[in-house]
């Protein structure tokens, strides 16, 4: 009766897991680049764990669990400015972006602006980052091609430091839209991309989809709270017959 609780107990936990991710993917639809969070959870078959804690027990009990929070690098769209500050990319390529601390993140949020030294920023975040470190440009005269290289009417600038990511990567999430990185970085030969001025890269969560999945891990942690309570009256039936 007890092991009908741990798991029951945990199936609702798993779906709070689940709808906690939803409701962070749908607050951020509107955020430029980022990329929605997935719950995964293990098979029974694949990888059990033994719970801790339990130093007698009637035979070995296991229980499946909620096992990480993975994010999913699919492409999004694009939205089309007139903004030469916007840039966007086509493929698994991704920005590099340093932030005040010093520390280098990715992003394929391509909102830039100028900061008040005149660099290439993602506002707050950092600045860009191209191949000679820090992409100072002074004002918006200035051209981006689709290989990356920057370009004003004094000549070459810099060209954008891009990261190569897979889209089935590992990635850690920083924030909403920026990512550590720790695989191999550089660029597959035959890999292509495009950089696209004038464009930015926008969330790749799809609100109808999201919407869906949070209707049924609702149902599922409801269902569970009502088998929870069931299991919870047999339990006291049998202790009360247990007593006579």
């Amino acid at each position: 009766m007890l092991r009908g609780f741990y798991n029951v107990a945990q199936g609702m936990i798993n779906k709070q897991r689940e709808l906690d991710a939803i409701s962070n993917n749908v607050s951020n639809i509107n955020t430029a680049g980022y990329k929605k969070d997935e719950i995964v959870t293990n098979t029974f078959m694949e990888e059990l764990i033994l719970v801790s804690g339990r130093t007698k027990t009637s035979g070995t009990f296991l229980q499946t669990y909620a096992d990480s929070s993975k994010t999913n690098l699919e492409q999004s769209n694009f939205e089309y400015t007139e903004s030469r500050f916007d840039m966007a990319i086509y493929g698994n390529v991704y920005f590099n972006i340093m932030t005040p601390g010093g520390n280098l993140y990715q992003t394929r949020n391509g909102q830039f602006t100028l900061d008040d030294e005149g660099y290439l920023s993602l506002g707050a975040e950092g600045r860009v980052q191209g191949e000679n470190g820090d992409i100072y440009l002074g004002n918006d005269d200035f051209v981006v091609d689709v290989e990356g290289n920057i370009v004003n009417d004094n000549g070459p600038v810099d060209k954008l430091l891009l990261t190569y990511i897979p889209p089935e990567a590992d990635v850690e999430k920083i924030g909403n839209n920026l990512f550590s990185y720790d695989g191999d970085e550089a660029l597959p030969e035959g890999e292509l991309y495009d950089i696209i001025q004038g464009a930015f890269e926008k969330s790749n969560v799809d609100g109808n989809k999201e919407i869906t999945q949070a209707m049924e891990a609702q149902r599922l942690y409801e269902a569970n709270s009502k088998i929870l309570k069931y299991i919870d009256a047999i339990n006291s039936s049998a202790q009360e017959i247990a007593k006579l």
